[in-house]
């Protein structure tokens, strides 16, 4: 078994202290969810998107422009509305009478973190329109691909299905986002702060850049050397296994799920100073991972409760 390089000769003494304070600093933006946080940071450097599915006020959007701060990206919000159209987020090709040609006119999904604000308000022709983004880093418009920037990192925030005047996100789209996160009501402290504390909006604002581009794509880089032993794979593979065999379940975990899992496993393993991957660090991630993607039979309960079951069913040898 070839040796993996140590964490500190993949991640440089300046990248590392980078990370440490990009952390920080979106802790002290966003209370009391250190764990919902992390995972945010799993999401960007595992390159997938994070869907962040909870109840209008618990500060979706206050963690999505808090990492847009914390990171120093081209950044765009767009509000889901149920008159927004798929042009809205992709751009048009208007003709310029003069130059007697068709000029492709840039969406904000060309930015390197887009915020769907709401993104359960659109109709799903309109969510439709960041399929090949998320999944391609590209779009088509007119039979022309224009590829988007790198990195490229979608923040969606939906509130729960049950509320009057959302869309369910169809099941495709659901599988583009590598991880789905509930920040929940904050604890007794965090919420006394803020409360008695300033405005989010304005700590945000004056948030100072920690982490660029280059800097993604680097920690990227070290998220792909992190170590992933025979038998971890086949812990992985033993979860996928169990989830299309697991009474209740229509649809069990694809291949990608799969690799989805690893990929975020790694950049876990990453963010707590580790070079390899522990079956623990699977455990941490897979109900954020697997519960969106799982299609539970009609009378099967919830999501969760599913990869619950699955993930407490499948022995670590």
């Amino acid at each position: 078994m070839p040796a993996t390089p140590p964490l500190r000769a993949m991640l440089p003494e300046h990248l590392r202290n980078a990370l440490s304070r990009a952390l920080d600093q979106v802790n002290a933006l966003v209370l009391g969810k250190p764990r919902e946080v992390r995972l945010a940071f799993v999401a960007l450097l595992s390159d997938g998107h994070l869907l962040i599915e909870d109840l209008p006020g618990l500060g979706k959007t206050t963690l999505a422009h808090a990492l847009a701060a914390t990171l120093g990206l081209g950044f765009q919000r767009v509000q889901f509305t149920s008159d927004l159209l798929p042009s809205d987020i992709v751009g048009v090709s208007v003709f310029d009478a003069q130059a007697r040609r068709f000029e492709f006119h840039p969406g904000p999904v060309f930015a390197h973190v887009l915020l769907a604000d709401e993104i359960n308000r659109a109709p799903p022709r309109t969510q439709s329109a960041l399929l090949e983004a998320m999944a391609e880093h590209q779009v088509t418009v007119d039979g022309t691909t224009h590829p988007l920037p790198d990195p490229f990192f979608v923040i969606a925030t939906q509130n729960p299905v049950d509320l009057s005047g959302t869309y369910p996100l169809p099941d495709s789209q659901l599988d583009r986002f590598l991880l789905r996160l509930a920040l929940g009501y904050p604890d007794e402290a965090a919420e006394r702060t803020l409360l008695a504390g300033d405005d989010r909006r304005d700590l945000i604002a004056r948030a100072l850049p920690v982490l660029g581009a280059e800097d993604v794509l680097a920690l990227r880089a070290a998220v792909a050397q992190v170590h992933a032993s025979d038998a971890l794979l086949g812990y992985v593979q033993a979860l996928l296994t169990r989830s299309r065999q697991h009474p209740g379940v229509r649809v069990g975990l694809s291949p990608r799920a799969g690799i989805a899992l690893l990929r975020a496993a790694r950049a876990y393993a990453l963010l707590l100073g580790r070079d390899h991957v522990l079956p623990e660090d699977v455990q941490a991630l897979f109900l954020a991972v697997a519960s969106h993607r799982l299609v539970p039979d009609a009378d099967a309960g919830a999501h969760e409760a599913l990869a619950k079951a699955i993930l407490h069913a499948v022995p670590v040898d």
